[in-house]
């Protein structure tokens, strides 16, 4: 049977964080009311002349250095040719011969921990289009219509194209988890996919495997989640062996995916960049960066999340894992510091950030920016694990309190420790005077441990914790419990 290789492309689309457009000085800003932030310059009426924002540039030049990529002295605009209602100039303005950012690399973490570079082409500057509406507007009036919302006209992209170096889905799912924590940890877009700051174009083909030549591929449009790139490129790997093994051809298109029928769809032909006919654009200047202004911007960039990850391992003593996981946002790296910093403890703040935090944050779909435990609380409470203080059980019922607000006026892990008396209990003559009173009211289980082979005594011992724990309100040092119960019944 044929054995088939996939080869994946992405192209991202990223919405850089500037606060008016690309050529304009209209706002950027999410969900005002349609046709109401497009001015003269972005629906292309006739004397007006674009001006290049600055901000722009800069973003895309800080993303060209945090990938190591070449960064051109020379960039150049160029016109990309094509009719669409909600293009409104019946051209795009874009970068195609000269862009801003050349060759460069991304690094992804694989699920069996290791890690592949994927090579970035190429990323260019572009501008925008509008959005098509099509729906009954509020009027009832539209059935059967499509309306134009112009606000995202003119908002500035970046385009960051790869080579086809991705060979599964979860590939391509870890590339663009990649690229999404690059331009979020640089501050260059919030990455926000419900909202279209960040979405892809994947081109994917199927070729015989040890087959050099590339297959004919077919490109699927804006795809906005990453649980939907890896399913679009499931469906369509399987789409097109399929064809193959039937005798029909792949045929190069452009394909929608919907997540509802969880298929891609022919939208139309793909067409190739002489369709688009470019140009030079002749109303903008070719953009000439100095070494001085690169250098300036290379010495801004943050400590970048690979970078990060290698830390929280060589400087932290964190797994491969833990410090992947950590490091996979910028905000969640940011909530660890601090957890790690006030607790003093950077594997015990792991455990409770990937654990008890996560599993709280997941359960109420919730980012981990909108917590209702700031770190410094949870550090509080991990600081009082780390010394003893409380112990597993109580620490998670300090946790939920804390959740829910209930620690006072501050509202701190101690604050809940004393007001719930919830401290541990670590004296041992008063753990072992619980011990004895448990022993003596247990005569029967007493006995039965004592008859019991010794390799079975350790499940048989849970009974008698469970009596001293219950007594102490959960408060007993756990393995205090565990060595004195031991010691006074093998002893006896």
């Amino acid at each position: 049977m044929m054995q088939w290789e996939t080869v994946i492309g992405l192209e991202v689309h990223v919405q850089l964080a500037t606060q008016s457009k690309i050529f304009s000085g209209a706002s950027t800003a999410f969900g005002a009311a349609p046709n109401t932030q497009a001015c003269a310059v972005d629906l292309g009426l006739p004397g007006v002349l674009p001006v290049l924002n600055e901000g722009a540039v800069a973003m895309a030049v800080k993303f060209g250095l945090g990938i190591d990529a070449e960064i051109p002295e020379t960039s150049v605009f160029d016109r990309k040719n094509y009719f669409y209602p909600d293009l409104p100039k019946g051209y795009q303005t874009s970068q195609m011969y000269q862009p801003i950012v050349g060759p460069g690399e991304v690094e992804i973490s694989l699920d069996d921990g290791s890690t592949k570079r994927i090579r970035v082409h190429h990323a260019h500057l572009e501008e925008d289009a509008g959005k098509s509406l099509h729906e009954t507007f509020s009027n009832g009036m539209g059935q059967g219509m499509t309306g134009i919302d112009l606000n995202r006209a003119g908002t500035p992209l970046l385009e960051i194209v790869s080579e086809p170096d991705m060979r599964s889905a979860k590939e391509a799912a870890a590339y663009l988890k990649a690229i999404h924590a690059i331009v979020t940890y640089l501050g260059i877009s919030d990455g926000n996919m419900a909202e279209g700051s960040m979405r892809c174009d994947v081109n994917v083909s199927v070729r015989p495997k040890g087959q050099e030549t590339l297959g004919t591929r077919a490109e699927i449009k804006n795809v906005n989640s990453f649980r939907f790139v890896e399913k679009a490129i499931a469906y369509e790997i399987e789409r097109q062996i399929e064809l193959i093994e039937d005798g029909d051809s792949v045929v190069q298109e452009t394909r929608l995916y919907d997540p509802e029928a969880d298929e891609t769809r022919s939208m139309r032909t793909k067409e190739q960049a002489n369709d688009y006919r470019y140009f030079p654009c002749p109303d903008l200047l070719p953009v000439v960066l100095d070494q001085a202004y690169v250098d300036h911007l290379r010495a801004s960039l943050p400590e970048l999340p690979s970078e990060k990850r290698a830390r929280f391992q060589n400087e932290l003593g964190l797994s491969a894992y833990d410090a992947g996981v950590l490091a996979s946002s910028r905000a969640m790296a940011e909530y660890f510091e601090v957890v790690k910093d006030v607790s003093g403890d950077a594997k015990l703040a792991a455990n409770w950030v990937q654990g008890e935090l996560a599993g709280r944050l997941n359960k109420e779909g919730l980012e981990i920016a909108d917590s209702p435990v700031s770190a410094s609380q949870l550090g509080g409470l991990v600081a009082r694990v780390k010394d003893e203080t409380i112990n597993g059980k109580a620490a998670k019922q300090v946790f939920a309190a804390l959740w829910n607000g209930e620690g006072g006026d501050d509202n701190s892990a101690d604050a809940i420790i004393d007001a719930r008396g919830l401290k541990q209990v670590t004296d041992s003559g008063a753990i072992e005077a619980m011990i004895d009173q448990v022993i003596a009211d247990s005569p029967v289980q007493v006995a039965q441990y004592r008859e019991a082979e010794p390799d079975k005594r350790g499940k048989m011992i849970g009974y008698f914790v469970g009596q001293v724990m219950k007594a102490s309100r959960g408060t007993a040092n756990p393995q205090q419990v565990n060595a004195l119960l031991k010691e006074k019944l093998d002893n006896a």
